[in-house]
C-alpha cells in the first residue's frame, strides 16, 4: 500500500518544449544574429571614420595601427583653423533649413490636396518628377541660372534642392493624409469652417509626425548633396560635401584631415535623426493604415 502511495504522489515528468515555442526561439535567435550583422556592416565604417579622425595620416594608413593607439585632436585643430569647414557647414545649414521649410510650405498643402480630392494624376507626375534624374537637367539649369545671374548664390542652391524635396515631402505626406479619416474634416466644415480652415486647423495638426518625417529627410538630402553644389557654387557658397571633396588631390590626400571633417559634418545629422527619432517612427508608420 505504501509502495502504491508513493508512486503516485511522485511529481510527474516535465513536458518538453512544444515545437511551435521552439520555432519561436529559433526565429527569435535568428532575427537577432541578423540584426546584430546588419547594424556590425553599418556601424563599423562609422567607428572606423570616428577613429581615424584622431590618428596621424601615417596612422590611418598603417594597417597595423587598429582601434588602440594615442588619439590627437591636430586634425579638429588644422581643419578648424583654415576655417573653410565652418564656412562650409554655415552654408549647408543656411540652404537646408531655407530649401526644407520652403519645400514643406509647398508640398505639405498640395500633398493634402491630393490625398483627400484622390487626384491619382497629380500623383503620377509627382512620381515622374522623383524619377527624373537630377543630373539630366544639370546643363540646361546652368544655361539658364548663368543667363539669370544666379550661378554662385545661395538662391541657385535653394531652387535647385526645392526641385527634389518638394517631390520628397508630397509623395511621403500624400499617403499620410489620405490616411486620415474623413469625418473630422467633415465635422470641422459643418461647425462653418472653409476647406482651407479645415486642412490648417484639423489635418495640419495631425500629420505633424509625418511632416516631422518627411522635412528630416529632406534636409538630410540637401545637407548630404553634393552634384548641386559642385556645379552651382563658388568658394563662397561652397556647402560641405563639395569641401570634403578638396581633401582629395591628385598628389596625396590629407586622410586625417577628411575623417575629422567627414566626423564634424555627420555629428548634426545623427544628433537630428535621434533627438527626432519618436516623430520618424511615428511619421513612417502613421500612413500604414487607413481610418
Amino acid at each position: 500500500m505504501s509502495a502504491t502511495v508513493s508512486r503516485a504522489a511522485r511529481p510527474p515528468a516535465a513536458p518538453h518544449p512544444a515545437p511551435r515555442a521552439r520555432g519561436r526561439r529559433t526565429g527569435a535567435w535568428l532575427r537577432g544574429t541578423a540584426i546584430t550583422i546588419v547594424m556590425l556592416v553599418f556601424a563599423l565604417p562609422l567607428v572606423w571614420m570616428f577613429a581615424a579622425a584622431f590618428k596621424t595620416n601615417v596612422q590611418v594608413t598603417d594597417p597595423s595601427v587598429g582601434l588602440w593607439f594615442r588619439p590627437t585632436l591636430d586634425n579638429f585643430r588644422s581643419i578648424v583653423e583654415a576655417g573653410q569647414i565652418v564656412r562650409s557647414m554655415g552654408n549647408s545649414l543656411l540652404v537646408g533649413v531655407v530649401s526644407t521649410v520652403l519645400s514643406a510650405v509647398i508640398a505639405v498643402p498640395a500633398a493634402w490636396a491630393v490625398g483627400r480630392f484622390n487626384m491619382h494624376r497629380t500623383g503620377s507626375l509627382i512620381l515622374v518628377a522623383r524619377i527624373v534624374p537630377a543630373i539630366s537637367l544639370l546643363v540646361p539649369w546652368y544655361y539658364l541660372f548663368a543667363r539669370m545671374g544666379l550661378v554662385g548664390s545661395y538662391t541657385v542652391l535653394v531652387l535647385s534642392h526645392m526641385f527634389v524635396s518638394v517631390p520628397l515631402i508630397m509623395w511621403i505626406m500624400i499617403s499620410f493624409f489620405a490616411g486620415l479619416p474623413v469625418e473630422l474634416e467633415e465635422a470641422a466644415r459643418t461647425d462653418g469652417l472653409s476647406a482651407f480652415g479645415a486642412f490648417w486647423r484639423i489635418s495640419l495638426p495631425l500629420a505633424a509626425p509625418g511632416t516631422a518625417t518627411a522635412s528630416l529627410l529632406a534636409f538630410v538630402f540637401s545637407w548630404n548633396n553634393f552634384m548641386f553644389a559642385l556645379v552651382f557654387a563658388d568658394d563662397r557658397t561652397q556647402t560641405v560635401p563639395v569641401t570634403l571633396f578638396n581633401f582629395i588631390s591628385y598628389a596625396s590626400t590629407d586622410w586625417g584631415g577628411l575623417m575629422a571633417a567627414a566626423t564634424l559634418i555627420t555629428v548634426p545629422v545623427v544628433l537630428a535623426a535621434v533627438l527626432g527619432q519618436k516623430y520618424l517612427v511615428a511619421g513612417l508608420t502613421s500612413g500604414a493604415t487607413k481610418g
